[in-house]
């Protein structure tokens, strides 16, 4: 499960606005804004935005005792 957190730091460290984020997931721009602020739950446009986010190279690191995160993966 991706949060609310992780979306919006993913966006920042692909230089996203929201406008470019909902058009890559293929959603709204408000459904964007509803995921960045824990206002809407796991669901089709969730995972949409997920699968944007990771086609464009973004990992999402699970809570496992230090904190959920995300980073780029490293250009080969």
């Amino acid at each position: 499960m991706v949060t609310s957190a992780q979306i919006r730091a993913a966006r920042g460290l692909l230089n996203w606005t929201v406008r470019d984020l909902a058009e890559k997931a293929g959603v709204h721009r408000n459904t964007v804004t509803r995921a960045e602020t824990d206002a809407t739950g796991p669901g089709h446009a969730t995972a949409a935005i997920r699968a944007a986010l990771e086609d464009a190279g973004v990992q999402f690191i699970a809570e496992n005792g230090g904190g959920a995160g995300v980073r780029l993966k490293r250009k080969e």
